[in-house]
């Protein structure tokens, strides 16, 4: 930056033809301008300006320099009112990171309503489950569920994301309804390997009461989906987020069960690679997004 800064004095200089000029034009002292273009000189090896009483006018090497210079300052400015801009609209390319049933079900709806009303922004929507290092892959927001770790990031809260112990009537009918968290000890359970403590399930009530209970199972996944759909077929007991069952449930293929207990909610966070500086296209669609998590979200997914 200090080499742009001296190459823009020299320019100034030249078109000015005083280093006074130059140096109050760009709010300097004149013997720290005069220094700066001196090193310039030495640095290059070759005079640049003629001193004189009347002022200073470029040499032969001075005026191809001065040429070079002037074109690079320009290339520099015009950089810098692109970076601006871009900080400052809502445009380019936003790469969005979230999980697998998420991302499907939930994000890329509300992504083609962002984009319908920002058209010019290109939306790289990317889904999987594993963690991804933001700042390594060049991600410029991740939606995350429950408590975040790096507090290096930037993060938004969002809303939060509920569960619900959801079967199918025709497993109901066959092995009965649980009536209390621990009578799923006796139920064949469809393991989601990724939270609620995986074969553990924690529950608690209006009055605060906790219970917790191990489960058991033939089918044991980190896909929502796989779960859910074994579910739907009577293979067992499922815990899952509402956005996921709630479709099920709706159409009767799933049915809610132990609704007096509640598994705990997750957190859903936007996260960014820093809090500083942040682009406008990426705090105008975490902002959109505060928007779309109210009370019972799921069900206008």
């Amino acid at each position: 930056m200090e080499r742009i800064q001296a190459l823009k004095l020299f320019v100034r200089v030249v078109d000015l033809g005083s280093f006074s000029k130059a140096a109050a034009e760009l709010g300097i002292g004149q013997p720290a301008a005069t220094k700066q273009v001196s090193r310039m000189e030495a640095h290059l090896g070759a005079r640049l300006l003629h001193r004189s009483t009347q002022g200073v006018t470029p040499t032969e090497i001075g005026l191809l320099y001065y040429d070079k210079c002037k074109l690079i300052a320009h290339h520099v400015d015009e950089a810098s009112s692109v970076a601006a801009l871009l900080q400052t609209q809502i445009q380019g390319a936003l790469r969005i990171n979230t999980s697998v049933a998420f991302g499907r079900r939930v994000l890329a709806p509300l992504v083609l309503q962002f984009m319908r009303m920002n058209p010019q922004v290109q939306v790289d929507l990317n889904c999987e489950d594993r963690y991804v290092n933001m700042v390594e892959q060049g991600v410029d927001v991740a939606i995350r569920m429950g408590r975040l770790a790096d507090s290096t990031l930037g993060s938004r809260f969002l809303g939060l994301n509920p569960w619900v112990v959801v079967a199918s009537p025709d497993y109901l009918k066959r092995c009965g309804t649980p009536q209390s968290p621990h009578d799923l000890a006796d139920h064949q359970a469809l393991i989601y390997s990724t939270v609620q403590g995986d074969a553990r399930w924690h529950f608690g009530d209006a009055v605060g009461q906790t219970q917790s209970v191990a489960v058991r199972g033939q089918l044991r996944s980190n896909n929502l989906s796989s779960l859910m759909e074994a579910a739907r077929l009577g293979f067992g007991v499922a815990a899952l987020p509402q956005y996921v069952a709630y479709p099920s449930m709706a159409n009767g293929s799933l049915v809610s069960v132990l609704d007096t207990w509640q598994l705990p909610q997750q957190e859903i966070h936007a996260v960014f690679p820093s809090p500083r500086m942040v682009p406008a296209k990426v705090t105008q669609f975490i902002a959109w997004l505060q928007g779309q998590f109210g009370s019972l979200w799921w069900r206008k997914v």
